[in-house]
């Protein structure tokens, strides 16, 4: 996430998460499962602002704020994070924050998490606090089990509930195409419908490095993402939407992302993912397709 400052005005960019690979690995008597995931991100996503004011405000715009206008207060993961990181902190909450809302909600992009984790981010800078409080870990897990790791904005291997971290090999740039049918895809929606099998852990097989975006693609290959099936029966779409991006040029591989409805294209070259993405937003008018990269996005 890249910061600017401007008379003590914090502009955060907050990137989509993408999940290469998620296996589920057990469930437990709670009902959340334990995953294993390989997760990047993109330069892609939604932004933060935040500006000095009287007291605590919370502004949504951009394309996709109108769907989050029922959930401006406490439900809200933003508003969330300002308001458990101030109390926490004990700083005062005189802030105006403004998310511009840009990506699809509900769409297993992370939004709401990165959102929330660069609200942290920008207040952390403003009041001049170390990154490695003891409490701040709690705090991130406590919003969603995705918020630790989007706080990171690193490529990363991923297990238990979200909170076991460990830094992914060393990987290329990569051109991506995202695509979404602009249904939402409730995560426990989908976790709930899903029956097994369970898998085994990645993390010891993971090689030093992907040196090349073919070694990165072949590795990707030996996995899945075992939520595919329970979400497509949620959002049939989620199917076409591979199809249709497996049969562009240049397109090394196509999987939904984390639990859907958005669909994720690696490509052979930036041209290629610029095509791809032009035919198929004209091809699907009704989608959300956008092009960018993967591990383009600097650590905050």
């Amino acid at each position: 996430m890249q910061i600017e400052q401007e008379n003590a005005e914090r502009i955060i960019f907050a990137p989509a998460k993408i999940n290469l690979y998620l296996n589920i690995l057990e469930r437990y008597k709670t009902g959340y499962h334990s995953i294993d995931s390989l997760v990047v991100f993109c330069d892609i996503g939604d932004e933060i602002k935040i500006e000095p004011s009287e007291d605590f405000q919370l502004k949504l715009t951009g394309p996709f704020s109108r769907y989050l206008l029922d959930k401006t207060d406490n439900l809200n993961l933003v508003t969330r994070a300002a308001t458990s990181y101030a109390d926490i902190a004990q700083k005062p909450l005189d802030f105006k924050i403004t998310l511009t809302k840009n990506l699809p909600v509900a769409a297993g992009l992370g939004g709401g998490s990165s959102d929330a984790a660069a609200t942290i981010c920008g207040l952390r800078q403003i009041w001049q606090l170390p990154e490695n409080e003891e409490y701040l870990g709690a705090l991130l897990l406590n919003l969603g089990a995705d918020v630790p790791v989007c706080m990171r904005c690193e490529p990363s291997h991923i297990s238990n509930k979200g909170q076991v971290i460990n830094l992914a090999p060393p990987m290329p740039e990569i051109p991506v195409v995202l695509v979404n049918p602009l249904k939402p895809c409730p995560t426990q929606d989908v976790f709930t419908r899903f029956k097994g099998p369970f898998k085994e852990s990645t993390l010891e097989t993971l090689p030093d490095s992907f040196d090349t975006i073919y070694d990165l693609v072949a590795f990707i290959k030996k996995q899945d993402n075992d939520l595919y099936e329970p979400a497509t029966q949620l959002v049939p779409e989620i199917k076409n939407i591979v199809s249709a991006l497996s049969l562009q040029n240049g397109c090394l591989i196509s999987r939904m992302s984390g639990s859907g409805a958005s669909v994720f294209a690696l490509f052979e070259n930036e041209e290629s993912a610029q095509n791809a993405q032009k035919h198929i937003s004209e091809e699907n008018p009704d989608w959300w397709v956008k092009q960018g990269w993967i591990n383009r996005v600097e650590r905050y």
